[in-house]
């Protein structure tokens, strides 16, 4: 269903041919529509961090958050970034469902540094997971078209 989903939506906003009426005067013509897509090939990766410890321990606190984001994460993507607070839940490796305070860290990258760029993600993770006693830092990853 989601396939035939995505080729539905594509072919409907597929751009459609210049068209001239066949009654329409000679002068008469109805233009091709602009591209939908604009920009360049670009990776959209969205990080989530839960701040709660799994040992129940106090959160994660905003300040220790930021002094990350800028200890680990401006350093790798200077070009930048975005930071959004949310609440979410996830089960934990003992089966319980979890509640927290979280945040999600945008960034977005030239397909072209795909790798290099998904090493530095990687370090962040880590680093993350092993500062805060994490088990784990919800990655996911879109390609998209990127204009500044």
């Amino acid at each position: 269903m989601a396939v035939s989903t995505a080729l539905l939506g594509a072919a409907a906003t597929a751009p459609a041919p210049a068209v001239t009426p066949a009654s329409a005067p000679a002068s008469v013509s109805v233009s091709q529509p602009p591209s939908a897509v604009l920009g360049d090939p670009y990776v959209e990766t969205s990080l989530i961090f839960g701040t709660a410890h799994p040992d129940g321990s106090p959160p994660v606190t905003d300040r220790q958050f930021r002094g990350f984001v800028d200890a680990f994460v401006t350093p790798r993507f200077p070009e930048g970034l975005t930071v959004q607070q949310g609440q979410g839940q996830y089960r934990d490796a003992h089966g319980t469902i979890e509640r927290e305070r979280s945040y999600e860290l945008i960034l977005l990258y030239p397909v072209s540094r795909k790798g290099p760029s998904g090493r530095k993600i990687e370090e962040i993770r880590s680093a993350y997971t092993q500062r805060f006693g994490q088990e784990s830092v919800a990655r996911v990853d879109h390609r998209t078209s990127v204009d500044f």
